[in-house]
């Protein structure tokens, strides 16, 4: 019997580790698919308090695990098949093995939004792909020209990235102006190698029957007219979506799948707590998260408290 089981391990999965093993609740925290979060797939985090100069995004997570750990929290490489929350303890299903836990948190953040494309889907990997620190310096991007898809600060950071590699970055953004933080944007637009493709979509990825990227077919949203680029790959960088079909139906979440805490980080299930990117679709910030993520331990803390008294 666990008396805290974590789903997830990033910036709020962590930090609910961290707390929940100084109170000597020994999580379980088990990293789905994902080890760290979305934060891993990033290159330099300027904006979370105690480092003044940035720091790589894994070696954030990888010294939060450790600081977690370092308390008596349990890190497991293991993802939730399944959970059944109608009666206490609480049943999960962990890779084909059945455990039960007292209390849960959910923190199991979100994943790469797709385009939606069917030629997106056949030439993933073969030049499509969802992050740039990731694939940006594979052979195949170097010295060529590359499409980042997006307008926030994530494709902001993506075209960044990519230029240290790529001839030419296109950044294709349906608007006619970025929605990335202003900083972000006069320092991309800034920059020699990122041409901006305003107020246009990406309506097919070429070219399928060489199965690697040459181009994409673009339309323009306010004159529709079609054009093509020719390109290397294609980075799409437009947002998430949350990773919460595991408890669609048990768990309260709006139409777009973002987990809707009732009070604090409770949910609609006694015993049962969210935190992070899974249930915020407002801020999505790493220190946003790990808030929460301290709000949820704090509250597992509380109730497992109030039941044994």
């Amino acid at each position: 019997m666990e008396k805290v089981v974590i789903i997830g391990t990033g910036c709020a999965g962590l930090t609910a580790a961290l707390y929940t093993a100084r109170a000597n609740l020994q999580p379980l925290v088990l990293t789905g698919l994902h080890p760290g979060g979305l934060l891993t797939t990033t290159s330099i985090v300027e904006n979370f308090p105690g480092f003044p100069e940035g720091i790589d995004g894994y070696e954030l997570m990888v010294r939060m695990q450790k600081q977690a750990e370092r308390f008596g929290a349990r890190i497991k490489f293991a993802t939730v098949e399944k959970v059944d929350f109608t009666k206490q303890p609480y049943t999960l299903i962990i890779d084909g093995e059945t455990v039960q836990a007292e209390t849960v948190i959910i923190a199991s953040g979100a994943g790469h939004r797709h385009l939606g494309l069917e030629s997106e889907t056949e030439l993933e990997k073969k030049g499509v792909t969802y992050c740039a620190t990731c694939d940006g310096a594979l052979p195949m991007f170097r010295h060529q020209p590359l499409v980042v898809v997006g307008g926030g600060d994530s494709a902001c950071e993506e075209a960044m990235y990519l230029t240290r590699f790529a001839s030419t970055v296109y950044l294709v953004h349906r608007r006619d102006s970025l929605r990335a933080s202003k900083i972000m944007a006069d320092r991309t637009l800034a920059n020699p190698k990122i041409k901006p493709v305003w107020d246009s979509v990406v309506t097919e990825v070429m070219d399928v029957k060489q199965d690697k990227v040459t181009g994409v077919r673009l339309k323009n949203l306010k004159t529709n007219e079609e054009s093509k680029l020719d390109c290397a790959g294609v980075f799409v960088a437009i947002g998430h979506v949350p990773n919460t079909q595991l408890f669609k139906g048990i768990i309260d979440m709006d139409e777009a799948g973002y987990i809707l805490p009732k009070e604090g980080t409770r949910t609609n299930v006694e015993g049962v707590f969210v935190a992070g990117d899974c249930a915020d679709q407002v801020y999505r910030q790493a220190i946003t998260a790990a808030g929460q993520g301290c709000a949820a331990a704090i509250e597992a803390e509380r109730y497992l408290a109030a039941r044994s008294e």
